[in-house]
């Protein structure tokens, strides 16, 4: 984990008793204590597996799957294949469902997928303010932070300090678009290009595409020459 993620982080604890900026040095080395949350589910499991009700075997195998079976590398698999075929693109933007259907993906939950695009005028972020909603058949597990009560109301109230505390500065003349995803529609950013990628094969860029990227916290880079 980054300086700026862990800084990010670190005012989660402190947001509900004091005002406080993502940018402050809050590097405590302390052992965070579960959310209230996060307690119930634990103690909820303990209860269906030793009445035999759940088996943590499966609900092991169910995790791994979409922490590094999906991940984020099929959703990185559609933003390649949307840069390098434009009537690909064009259908992603219009019909994201129908779009991923081609590429052999669908959704686990039942919601509806939109896809929004990033130029060099309009810069998206995702953000789910309820709770965690999240395009999990294509980015796997939703990371921490996405879960965060700091993200969840600075995405909204702070869009562009937000960005900043990921290391994505915009111009003051690009416009920051939020989309709030929700149990019934889930929202996936589809980065810019990165210039100077134009020799590289489908393969190629979709390694480039972080998970980050499609929530929209980061840009995609080109990776540098040694």
């Amino acid at each position: 984990m980054d300086t700026s993620r862990r800084d990010f982080l670190a005012t989660v604890g402190a947001a509900s008793t004091q005002s406080s900026t993502l940018g402050n040095e809050t590097d405590h080395q302390h052992q965070a204590v579960p959310s209230d949350a996060t307690l119930r589910v634990k103690a909820l499991e303990s209860l269906l597996v030793e009445k035999g009700i759940v088996d943590p075997a499966a609900l092991d195998a169910i995790v791994d799957y979409f922490e590094h079976k999906v991940g984020p590398r099929d959703g990185a698999r559609v933003v390649a294949r949307a840069w390098v075929d434009p009537e690909f693109k064009q259908l992603l933007l219009t019909d994201a469902p129908a779009a991923i259907a081609q590429l052999g993906y669908t959704s686990v939950r039942g919601e509806h997928l939109r896809v929004v695009e990033n130029t060099t005028n309009v810069h998206n972020i995702v953000v789910c303010t309820l709770c965690s909603c999240y395009p999990w058949a294509l980015l796997g597990l939703p990371p921490v932070w996405y879960k965060s009560s700091a993200y969840r109301s600075r995405a909204v109230i702070d869009p562009r300090g937000v960005l900043q505390e990921f290391g994505c500065v915009l111009p003051d003349d690009v416009e920051v678009r939020v989309f709030d995803s929700t149990a019934e529609l889930r929202y996936l950013v589809l980065p810019e290009r990165p210039t100077g990628t134009d020799d590289f094969s489908e393969e190629e860029l979709a390694a480039l595409v972080s998970r980050d990227a499609m929530v929209g916290v980061r840009k995609v880079q080109k990776p540098t020459q040694e």
